[in-house]
């Protein structure tokens, strides 16, 4: 019997490049396609990728108080969620955060501050932590996240050590305005550009869930693959209180699914993270979608909590892939004895129906998730 996803599949492999009618196909696919679909798409991941497993970790130098009026944001200008609000943190309390995440078996660490774009005084003091990051973990990976930079500044990051930047495009120009007013698609774009020039690895994804249309999406997608994005991160709208996009709930698990397959199919051999929402929105779909991404971000987020790091860790393990990097791929068969992962009632994915505002780990005294 033909099979259309396993047919587009091969003429992947084979060097062809998706087409509109195909995304669109992946898109609309019914759901008795599903697990047609994520094994096909899983075929281009494990070409690629193998069994591995990329895991990231997010420390949040500077929270809040962002003024930038980006919808879905729980950080943006007028914001009424309850979030942990803190300017930069120390650097060597930035470097201890990191730690965390690197000793639970992240390969790259993501350094991100709120704001519109870092001054040049920013850069130095991001550059400065990037220096002693390096110092101490010199194999691992830190991608800073500092908004829309200016000529020069990513040379700078560069300078310091850092391997990559990151700056989502987030939704295809056409609905860029819809989403935000206070700078445009072609400034994310540029600083991608810039970053790339620099001879940082550009990392540059979405976020889905905010009303867009399939056609919006692939968009998206395509200008991802046009822009040569090296880490395409998918994260699904975390729909925060006190925001705009406040109870908005437009995606479903099987949806989430063929949003990841499409960004496989697209770019195959492109690092794919399923990054923020995955928890609420691929809930218990999420050991499938590793056979589709291949990166993950480590428990928590910026802002809101993700489920424990253990979990995570044990998801990777369950379903047959090593941590990329680990020399010992470990079964975490019981949680650390650690405050932060004892008396958790409300981790696991039944409960992630509302957003968990982080209150730990950066810019607190409470032990992270990791």
């Amino acid at each position: 019997m033909f099979n259309y996803f396993a047919d587009l599949a091969s003429r992947q492999l084979d060097g062809a490049t998706l087409t509109r009618e195909e995304a669109l196909a992946i898109l609309e696919s019914a759901d008795d396609q599903l697990l047609d679909l994520v094994a096909a798409a899983a075929r281009l991941r494990r070409t690629h990728f193998a069994n591995t497993v990329k895991v990231n970790y997010l420390v949040n130098l500077k929270s809040g108080l962002c003024p930038e009026d980006c919808t879905y944001c729980s950080q943006r200008l007028g914001s009424a969620a309850q979030i942990l609000k803190y300017t930069w943190l120390k650097p060597e309390e930035a470097v201890a955060q990191a730690a965390n995440g690197i000793r639970a078996g992240a390969s790259r660490v993501c350094l991100v501050a709120s704001g519109k774009g870092p001054s040049d005084r920013d850069v130095d003091r991001v550059a400065g932590m990037v220096g002693n990051l390096k110092e101490q973990y010199p194999a691992v990976e830190v991608c800073a996240c500092l908004g829309i930079l200016k000529e020069g500044q990513a040379q700078r990051l560069e300078a310091s050590g850092a391997d990559a930047y990151n700056h989502n495009l987030n939704t295809s120009e056409e609905n860029y305005a819809d989403i935000c007013s206070t700078h445009t698609f072609a400034e994310r774009v540029q600083t991608v550009e810039y970053a790339k020039e620099a001879g940082l690895s550009p990392c540059s994804g979405l976020i889905v869930g905010m009303g867009e249309s399939n056609n919006d999406l692939i968009d998206a997608v395509f200008a991802l693959r046009a822009l040569g994005s090296d880490s395409i991160p998918v994260n699904f709208l975390m729909p925060f209180d006190g925001t705009p996009l406040e109870g908005t709930w437009l995606l479903t698990p099987a949806q989430c699914l063929r949003i990841l397959a499409l960004v496989r199919f697209a770019c195959p051999d492109t690092e794919l993270r399923m990054a923020g929402g995955r928890e609420m929105h691929l809930r218990t779909l999420q050991p499938l979608a590793l056979h589709v991404a291949n990166s993950l971000f480590l428990g928590d987020y910026l802002t809101s909590e993700g489920q424990a790091g253990d979990d995570d860790l044990a998801m990777i393990a369950d379903n047959g892939f090593v941590v990329l990097g680990s020399e010992l791929s470990r079964q975490h068969d019981s949680a650390r004895q650690d405050p932060a992962h004892q008396d958790r009632d409300d981790v696991g994915p039944s409960v992630f129906s509302r957003v968990t505002i982080r209150r730990r780990g950066a810019g607190t005294a409470v032990a992270p998730n990791a």
